[in-house]
Order: C-alpha cells, then sequence, then structure tokens
C-alpha cells in the first residue's frame, strides 16, 4: 500500500467534541483500554530498566509516565494532535520524556538506531501507509530492538457498523463483511466521519517481516477475569476480537 507524501494526516483529536468525549471516556476507563489493551501490551513489553523509548501516538502521555516509572532512561512521545500534547505535558512533570507534536507518518528519528524500544497503542489504524511507518521505525531502532503495538482488530475495521442487536438491545451478532477490501473506512465515534483504515491480519504482520523483523507474538487480548466480573459487558469482546497485538524484534 503506498501514499503521496503530501497527503494529509488525519487529526480527529483535535476536534473538540472529539477531545472532550475521548478525554472522558480514559478518565473515567469506561473503554477497553484499561480492561484489555493496556494489560496486555504491558505485559508484553521487554524489562524497560534503562531502555529508550519512542511512543507513538501518545496521547495523554499515559504510557510515557508509566515507562519512566518502570525505569525507562528516557521517553519520546509523539501524537499529531496539539490538545494530546498539551494535556500530556500538563500531566507530567518529568524533563526525559519528550513530546513532539508531528503525525506519526511525519514522524523520523533524529538519528538512525536512536530506541531500545518503540510502543503505538491503539494508533496505527489511523495511518494510511502503515509499511511506511514500519520502515522508520526499523530504522530508529537499534539491532535487538523491539517494536510492540496494537490496533483496532481487522475484524471490527472491515466492517464498522458495530453489533446487530434483539429489540431489546442484546447483541446478536457482529457482521463481517468486506474483509479483504483494505483501504479507508468511515465510523462515527463522538463524531461523523472518522477515517480508520482497514487492513488484514496478513497486511500488519507481512511489512515487518519484509522489513526485517522477526514476528515474536501475535495476540488478540481477552479482558482480565476481574474486569469481567466487574464489567459483565465485556463478555461481548470475547464473542469477537477488538484488539490485535504484535510484538517484533529488529534482528542483530
Amino acid at each position: 500500500m503506498s501514499i503521496e507524501r503530501s497527503h494529509r494526516p488525519q487529526n480527529v483529536y483535535d476536534d473538540p467534541v472529539f477531545f472532550n468525549g475521548y478525554k472522558k471516556l480514559r478518565q473515567n476507563d469506561t473503554g477497553l483500554n484499561g480492561a484489555l489493551e493496556v494489560p496486555a501490551l504491558h505485559a508484553l513489553l521487554p524489562n524497560l530498566s534503562g531502555k529508550s523509548i519512542l511512543d507513538l501516538g501518545c496521547g495523554f502521555g499515559d504510557f510515557a509516565r508509566y515507562a519512566r516509572g518502570a525505569g525507562a532512561h528516557s521517553v519520546t512521545a509523539v501524537d499529531v494532535s496539539q490538545k494530546m500534547i498539551s494535556e500530556a505535558e500538563r500531566l507530567t512533570e518529568d524533563d526525559l520524556i519528550s513530546y513532539i507534536h508531528c503525525s506519526i507518518e511525519d514522524f523520523s528519528p533524529d538519528e538512525a538506531e536512536s530506541f531500545e524500544i518503540t510502543t503505538s497503542s491503539m494508533a496505527l489504524h489511523y495511518i494510511r501507509d502503515y509499511p511506511a511507518v514500519v520502515s522508520q521505525v526499523f530504522l530508529g531502532l537499534v539491532p535487538g530492538g523491539r517494536f510492540v503495538f496494537s490496533v483496532e482488530h481487522p475484524a471490527c475495521t472491515a466492517n464498522p457498523i458495530g453489533w446487530h442487536r434483539s429489540s431489546d438491545g442484546f447483541p446478536l451478532h457482529w457482521p463481517l463483511d468486506r474483509y479483504q477490501d483494505e483501504g479507508a473506512r468511515q465510523t462515527s465515534w463522538f463524531v461523523q466521519d472518522v477515517t480508520k483504515y482497514h487492513r488484514t491480519v496478513e497486511s500488519y504482520v507481512m511489512p515487518l517481516l519484509t522489513q526485517g523483523f522477526r514476528l515474536d507474538y501475535l495476540g488478540e487480548p481477552k479482558p482480565l477475569p476481574e474486569f469481567l466480573e466487574a464489567r459483565p459487558e465485556l463478555s461481548e469482546t470475547l464473542r469477537r476480537p477488538p484488539v490485535l497485538l504484535l510484538s517484533a524484534t529488529k534482528q542483530e
């Protein structure tokens, strides 16, 4: 999949309605991040102590602060949203976290082999040219460096119309369609016409292998039991996977 570098990256997070809705979701932890995606991603990470880390799509800086708390030497955190960056800076008192207002597509490290770990949490499905990002990540990692990231699962992005429900609201089925038809999908999330890019599981994995990464892990995480007990509605996630989680190593 190719892209002209003049393509303007999407920045829905600076829309005031979207930003306020997303901020409330994360503050109240009513989404899938805290119950499913974040614990699974953290469990995949190597020891962060002393590591130089790049976080792509850093949002409010939650992972950057977590990584520093786990002993990371430094974190470079990138986001296309000025509102997100401003909020992250407000919440952070740490000179070894550097927040950069820049799209993932346009970010490139100042020097090759600058980072030992690159992470990205639920951001790369907003990216039109995923292989180009994989190439930049590979360039920025030291040999043996890790790339750990999550995206919305292709089973969800393929035909993003949500559950078909009964008259009383019970989820009957999640329709899967247009799976091999990759490209932009328009969805409604806080606002209308949010663009996400659907690609197959194969299309997430093969650019990693072609670039020279070794695939270490492919997962479809489930909510932790304690979250399922506290929030029974999360049982819907056991009927179709909401998150795809990948980990790869730049081979030495």
